[in-house]
């Protein structure tokens, strides 16, 4: 595992010029299994979102995905913090997502104050990319890349993404984490072995 920087430097100017900016992104590709407004929220609740006021109202869409090949990934950030993105996909159960990393903290006159998270490099499965759009300062484009999907059949598998957010609070939901999730039936090519290590169900 390695740790992502620390941030320290423009997180100290964040921190005294916004001491209560909170982050957050929207979920623009795959599309989002919970509606978002223009911030994306409700986005605190791991490991799909939402709030514990707030559980969010289903979009009901599941996009349907070609399994070994890839899949593009666009999110737009709206409220800006330094951090970065993890994708993990679940095929049986949303219990199958790994938990948020646990944030290394500084103080601060606020309470703890995120640093850096743990990044999987490489990924170990459910975890698909770690470590993604490491940053320090505001960008207007999304972010865009692209993640190879498993070999699997699965009617409705949980692709998630979350958000570490470096010299940030906790916030109550979520930690130092926001998170979106997309629901996906996902077809196995047939010209190619099914990936047993994801023991997906069919």
């Amino acid at each position: 595992m390695k740790q992502v920087p620390s941030f320290l430097l423009a997180g100290v100017a964040m921190a005294t010029l916004l001491p209560f900016a909170w982050a957050h992104f929207r979920l623009l590709e795959p599309q989002s299994w919970l509606v978002e407004n223009d911030l994306g929220d409700p986005q605190k609740l791991g490991p799909c979102g939402g709030t514990s006021a707030n559980a969010g109202v289903l979009t009901n869409i599941v996009n349907k995905v070609q399994g070994g090949q890839k899949l593009h990934i666009k999110v737009q950030e709206t409220v800006f913090h330094p951090g970065h993105y993890r994708i993990a996909l679940a095929v049986n159960s949303r219990a199958e997502l790994p938990a948020d990393p646990p944030a290394n903290t500084r103080d601060s006159d606020k309470g703890p104050w995120s640093v850096s998270a743990p990044i999987q490099n490489p990924p170990q499965i459910p975890v698909l990319a770690d470590g993604l759009f490491p940053h320090t300062s505001k960008r207007a484009d999304p972010w865009e890349t692209d993640v190879r999907i498993p070999n699997v059949n699965c009617d409705r598998c949980t692709l998630q993404i979350t958000q570490f957010m470096a010299e940030h609070g906790v916030n109550k939901d979520g930690g130092y984490y926001y998170h979106h999730c997309a629901d996906l039936q996902i077809a196995a090519d047939p010209s190619e072995p099914v990936d047993t290590r994801w023991t997906a169900k069919k």
